[in-house]
Order: C-alpha cells, then sequence, then structure tokens
C-alpha cells in the first residue's frame, strides 16, 4: 500500500512527498475540521428531529486532498462522503447547512436526500442514491471530454460495496476500452453498511480489478493527505496525456454510522474502531503540521473553536427560513410550464388555502 505520512504524522517516504505549500496544508485541515464539526452536529440535529436525515463523512476526510490535486475545470462525481471536494472548490458552507434543512435558500429545493447535493458552477455533480450509478455516468462524462478535446479530466468517487455492482462492471469496463480520462477513485472504508469486506471480494485487493480493466491500479492509505493528492495527480496527469484511466483504491475507514438511520454497533467492534480512530487523517495531518512547526496545538483548537461557532450561526440561521415555496415543486422541467401541470399547481394552491 503506498503511504508517504504515517499514523503519527511522520514522513515515512521522504523521496514521494508533494511539494505543497504550508498555506495549502493549513486549508486542507480547516476544511477537514469544518466537515468534522458539520458531522457532529449534523448527527445531534437529526437525532433531535431537527433535521430528517444526516450522511457523516467522520473518517474520510482526507479526500480532500483528490480535489486540490485536479483542476477547477476538471469534473468531480462524487458518491455521497466527498463534501470536502465542494468545500475546496468554493461551494458555501453556509449554503450546505441550510441543504440540510431544506429550507427556501438550499439549492435543491428540499428535493433530494440532506448530503446529495451538487453545484454546476463548481463542476460537482448531484450524486446519486443508487449504488454505483456514478461510475458509468462519469464513464460518459470522460469520454465526452476525450471527444471534446477541453484536456478535462473526470474522477468518480464510490464505495467498496460499489465494486460488486454491474455499474462498477460496466463504467470501469468503458472507461478501459476507450481510454477515457477518467480517475476511478474507490473509498474503500471497509463496510457497505453492514456487509464487510470479505463479503464483496476474494480478491486480495480491490486495485487489483484494475488489470481486467485493463488500467493501472494502485492501493494506497486512504487516510494519508499526501498519499491522495500525489496519487490523483499522477493519474490526472497520465489521462491529460491520453494514457486512459486508473483505479485507486483509497484504504480508509467510516468511523461513524453509515447514515443517521443505522447503528454500527451492531456489526462491528468497538475494538475495531479504536484502531481506526487512531490512524484518522485529522490526527495525522494536525500533527504532521505541528511538529513541521506550520501551526501550534493552540492554533489547531482555534480552528475547531471558530468552525464550532460559525456552524452553530448558520444552523440558527437556517432553522429560522421557511420551506421552499410551493410552487417550486413544478419548477425546473420545462421552459414554459404546460396546461396540466397549471392546473395542478392552482389545485396545491387551493388545497393549501
Amino acid at each position: 500500500m503506498f503511504q508517504i505520512l504515517n499514523e503519527d504524522g511522520i514522513v515515512k517516504d521522504q523521496e514521494n512527498v508533494p511539494k505543497i505549500p504550508a498555506k495549502e496544508l493549513v486549508k486542507w485541515l480547516e476544511l477537514m475540521i469544518a466537515l468534522r464539526t458539520l458531522d457532529q452536529k449534523g448527527m445531534r440535529l437529526q437525532r433531535q428531529g431537527r433535521i430528517g436525515f444526516h450522511i457523516p463523512t467522520t473518517g474520510q476526510e482526507a479526500h480532500v486532498a483528490a480535489a486540490a490535486a485536479l483542476k477547477k475545470n476538471d469534473w468531480i462525481f462524487p458518491a455521497y462522503r466527498e463534501h470536502a471536494c465542494a468545500l475546496y472548490r468554493g461551494y458555501s458552507l453556509k449554503t450546505l447547512v441550510h441543504h440540510l434543512f431544506a429550507n427556501d435558500m438550499d439549492p435543491e429545493k428540499g428535493r433530494r436526500l440532506p448530503g446529495l447535493f451538487g453545484s454546476k458552477e463548481h463542476n460537482f455533480v448531484n450524486p446519486s442514491a443508487p449504488i454505483g450509478t456514478q461510475i458509468i455516468q462519469a464513464s460518459g462524462a470522460a469520454y465526452g471530454a476525450k471527444y471534446l478535446k477541453d484536456g478535462n479530466v473526470v474522477i468518480v468517487f464510490f464505495g467498496d460495496g460499489a465494486t460488486s455492482s454491474n455499474d462498477f462492471h460496466s463504467g470501469m469496463n468503458f472507461g478501459g476500452v476507450f481510454k477515457v480520462p477518467a480517475i476511478y477513485y474507490c473509498q474503500n472504508n471497509q463496510w457497505a453498511i453492514s456487509v464487510p469486506l470479505r463479503r464483496q471480494t476474494a480478491a486480495k485487493r480491490l486495485a487489483d480489478k484494475a488489470l481486467g480493466y485493463g488500467m493501472p491500479g494502485i492501493q494506497i492509505d486512504g487516510n494519508d493527505v499526501f498519499a491522495v493528492y500525489s496519487q490523483v495527480t499522477q493519474a490526472a496527469e497520465r489521462a491529460r496525456k491520453g494514457e486512459g484511466p486508473t483505479f485507486i483504491e483509497a484504504v480508509t475507514y467510516r468511523l461513524g454510522p453509515h447514515t443517521s438511520s443505522d447503528d454500527p454497533s451492531r456489526y462491528r467492534s468497538e475494538e475495531e474502531v479504536k484502531i481506526w480512530r487512531n490512524k484518522e487523517p485529522i490526527r495525522r495531518l494536525k500533527l504532521y503540521l505541528i511538529n513541521s512547526g506550520i501551526i501550534t496545538e493552540k492554533e489547531e483548537n482555534a480552528l475547531w473553536e471558530r468552525y464550532d461557532k460559525e456552524i452553530t450561526q448558520y444552523i440558527k440561521e437556517a432553522e429560522k427560513r421557511p420551506p421552499p415555496p410551493l410552487d417550486s415543486m413544478f419548477d425546473d422541467v420545462y421552459e414554459e410550464m404546460p396546461w396540466h401541470l397549471k392546473e395542478q399547481l392552482n389545485e396545491v394552491k387551493r388545497f393549501f388555502g
């Protein structure tokens, strides 16, 4: 497994350390802390009945380095734990909180599960709730980029469970055959809800599956931001040269539940979680930055306090907003609303007075 930064934030592979400005590394840490804080509050909000659903990213925040390795015009097809990619590109944390409340400030207009959001402005595609469908969508988009010769690369994220889906095979096979400029990024967090990795495949590594699709595959430490940045950078360069796709298996761990509807204590032990908690990405990057003299422990604590206050304020604002207007139910399908939808809209208005 490719690793640069070990569990204690110490560089074990000096030769492959990417040259990243200190300011950029601090930005990564900030976004990871922001996401972790949002998770903590999001789960509490759901338990209190103030929002309907939450999808935590806790333990998988190192994917922020994948966004950093790409160009802003490259396309990102997320699964549903890649919020940091959107935030890195400038998607507003405040807007994300409004989305969780599905209020009138939610760009999705309350139509999607909280956590399933997209942004055309940031080339961040709305994720699919069905498992693996984004893989074939991304392969098609990458084929389009190749046809247009626009130099763009497409990265698609999915979990270890998605490697058992038909869409994984179809997307990977298409990408390999047509040498599309794609990066297939598997967040192997060991569990597909309650199904462990050993029940998904008999292969020793998911990365080995790449061979059957005619593309290189590499297994990396998915909690190591340097490993993520390094290999996504190389895969993107390869894709831009016309050499085709790359499959990256990022070994990570979902420290929390699959979603707010899940109870992981029913299928995995606390001992297992404890082992992975010591390997998690925020702790690792924090230790590296402190040991390198880039930040201090006090400065790192200040980041947690800052985002705790910031997100709390966003929640207060979001909770006061009304739901999307009823009219919005009938928008975004036709340029001009047809007669039968006008009738339905008027009926809804009469019903709700």
